[in-house]
């Protein structure tokens, strides 16, 4: 029979592999089995094709072991062909990155016993929604109108973008929406970006329908954890599942609705291993299971927004916020840094027993520290790219490989002792906060104080009981959480990312910005937001002041389709690791001359150049990108290129790995 197991794609072990059992095994089931010197977990995919390993030649090695569980459904399995073949990886990798780590580790005995402990979880689905279900608004109610009738219907559902401005009730319509499919006996997926966002997502669901319906499943879990709930899942126990791009592959036999909200985050893109999109899987999922699939967003991707426009997703509006709330107050200030006006901003605010957040996306106390007689900076050894100064813990750090030491006394190179941070981090801005505002209680809120274990669902519960005054933090906090009290938003210097040689650049901070400005406000009685720029003419800035997503869309669309760049042409970048610097370039270099050799369908070749980051850990990243007008011509190229390039990459001894990622988030 033939087992998907996980095989990297550089380690040149493709396709399924032959295993003997005394029974036939059905498609789907999950067993342990022999690889190399290892025991790993597979999964069954069928049969061994005629033709394929012939067992008096060869001699198979056997099943160990079939773990007592229902198989995974055809459904499962579709879609993962599906995104293996879409994102050119081995089966295997896709497969078994879908299942949870927890379940790699246990034997069949020992998951038999978790299972018998385990405890059974209540279904009730044919529950109605709780009377504490708040009056939806004519927009609510017209979004809700529009998924039930997807719902009912045998034919194959349209994908639906809901565009609400922030604050517009979203999330309520999610409710409503789950509702609906849990009162058909039907489960639920929705997916968030980030980590941050589930605590408060799963609460309100849990308020909404129970919590021994609901379970999440993100990296933040322990093995344990996230095993108990996939299997919840898997076996139809739980009607409710929340998690980050992970959970668009578990299994789940009774789909009937999936949800993404912030559909436009590119956290969704997976940046290693296999590099898929879990809001496009979604999409794909909800298509092939013929179930509806509700994309939310203030502010969607132009992917979607376009994908609206030419009529391949029906777009619904929200366009006022919850108790016909007003929109909070746009204004740019140039400058920078903390000034007297933003201090006294902050300082009214919390008299009047009100919250202010201040964004910085950049953690840590101060990018980098430099001494002031030799021009030294706090470079990494490693990496081409600077170690952060983290004061409280007085160490300089890598964000990139890791690779921390303590603070030096002098400096390095010339022995001078005055060395100084340059920049600012949220760290730096907090300590700068207390020391203007002494009677103002700050949190800072970032990836640095939120590691421990039950740390953000405390600290957020912070804000929420108004224990707070002032909230310091970097992206995460700019998007889906419902901050009541926060009146006012500051964004500190955020024009960086104008000059980003990366042309989604300019997308991700107009959808940065207009997302923080909604967290002002909510509660009623508007809220203000001041951005701190140098550019105050910059169409993106004037586009801001209007709030007019719709306009900024139709520009960058615009220029996108002048450019020769997505969603009117369609991409794939092979990447590669070296040991030396010239090693990468001259694999990448052979690739494409290979390439253009394979290709009859005018596909664009790009010269390999330096990863913005160049060196990581001491290894070398270099990255050639391919471009086709037509999304099925690329495809087609590149399942007849990447057997060339593995080739190569057996004859370039000095790439250490290679990867395909098509569709990358950022070039």
């Amino acid at each position: 029979m033939q087992v998907a197991v996980a095989t990297p794609q550089h380690a040149g072990l493709q396709g399924l592999l032959d295993y003997r059992h005394p029974t036939a095994l059905p498609p789907g089931s999950l067993v342990r089995v022999p690889l190399g010197r290892r025991e790993v977990l597979g999964v069954v995919w069928g049969a061994a094709e005629a033709g394929e390993a012939d067992e008096a030649a060869v001699e198979l090695r056997e099943v160990i072991a079939l773990l007592p569980l229902p198989a995974l459904d055809p459904a499962w399995r579709r879609l993962v062909a599906f995104a293996a073949d879409y994102y050119q990886r081995n089966l295997g990798e896709f497969a078994l990155q879908a299942l949870p780590i927890g379940l790699q580790a246990v034997d069949a005995g020992q998951l038999e016993r978790r299972m018998r402990k385990a405890k059974p979880r209540l279904r009730s689905g044919a529950e109605a929604i709780t009377p504490s279900a708040p009056e939806l608004n004519a927009a609510q109610r017209a979004a809700v109108a529009a998924l039930v009738e997807q719902l009912d219907r045998d034919a194959a559902p349209e994908p639906l973008l809901l565009w609400g401005v922030t604050g517009s009730g979203k999330t309520e319509v999610y409710l409503h929406a789950a509702a609906e499919a849990l009162a058909r006996g039907r489960q639920v997926l929705v997916l968030v970006p980030e980590i941050n966002l589930t605590p408060q997502l799963e609460a309100r669901f849990a308020a909404r329908f129970g919590a021994e319906r609901t379970v999440t499943l993100h990296s933040g879990l322990t093995p344990a954890r996230r095993l108990a709930n996939w299997l919840a899942a898997h076996r139809g126990e739980a009607e409710l599942v929340l998690g980050t791009r992970l959970a668009a592959l578990a299994s789940l036999p009774r789909l009937g609705l999936v949800v993404v909200d912030e559909e436009h985050d590119a956290s969704f893109k997976a940046q290693d291993g296999a590099r898929h999109s879990a809001r496009d899987l979604a999409v794909v999922r909800a298509a092939q299971a013929r179930v509806p699939v509700l994309l939310g967003s203030a502010t969607p991707s132009l992917e979607s927004w376009h994908n609206a426009l030419q009529g391949r997703y029906r777009r619904i509006d929200l366009p006022e916020r919850i108790g016909a709330a007003p929109m909070p107050r746009l204004r740019l200030m140039e400058g920078e840094g903390l000034n007297a006006a933003l201090l006294a901003a902050i300082e009214e605010r919390r008299q009047r027993g009100e919250q202010s957040l201040v964004l910085l996306n950049r953690r840590g106390y101060a990018p980098v520290l430099q001494c002031g007689a030799c021009a030294w900076k706090s470079g990494c050894p490693h990496c081409t790219a600077w170690r952060v100064f983290h004061k409280g813990e007085r160490l300089l750090r890598c964000h990139h490989c890791g690779f921390a030491e303590p603070v030096p006394r002098r400096c390095p190179d010339c022995g001078n002792a005055d060395i100084s941070p340059l920049g600012r981090g949220t760290e730096r801005l907090a300590e700068q906060l207390l020391e203007a505002l002494p009677a103002a209680r700050v949190l800072r809120l970032d990836a640095d104080t939120t590691k421990a274990v039950g740390s953000l669902e405390a600290q957020l519960a912070q804000v929420h009981a108004g224990e707070v005054d002032v909230i310091v933090g970097t992206q995460m906090i700019a998007k889906g959480h419902d901050f009541r009290r926060v009146s006012l938003v500051l964004a500190l210097n955020p024009d960086s990312q104008l000059y980003s040689s990366d042309f989604r650049a300019p997308e991700r901070l107009f959808a940065l910005l207009l997302q923080v400005a909604g967290r002002a406000g909510r509660a009623g009685g508007g809220g203000e937001v001041w951005i701190q720029t140098g550019q105050p003419k910059h169409p993106l800035y004037q586009a801001l002041l209007r709030q007019d997503y719709a306009g900024f869309a139709a520009q960058q669309l615009d220029e996108r389709q002048a450019a020769g760049l997505p969603p009117f042409t369609h991409l794939a970048l092979l990447r590669a690791d070296s040991r030396e610097e010239a090693q990468g370039s001259d694999f990448l270099a052979a690739c494409a001359a290979a390439g253009r050799q394979l290709d009859d369908a005018g596909l664009s070749w790009y010269p390999p150049v330096p990863h913005p980051i160049a060196k990581v850990a001491n290894q070398w990243r270099w990255q050639m990108l391919v471009e086709s007008p037509q999304r099925a011509r690329l495809q087609r190229v590149l399942k007849v290129w990447l057997p060339e390039v593995l080739q190569l990459a057996r004859q370039h001894r000095g790439v250490l790995r290679w990867a395909i990622d098509v569709d990358p988030a950022g070039i």
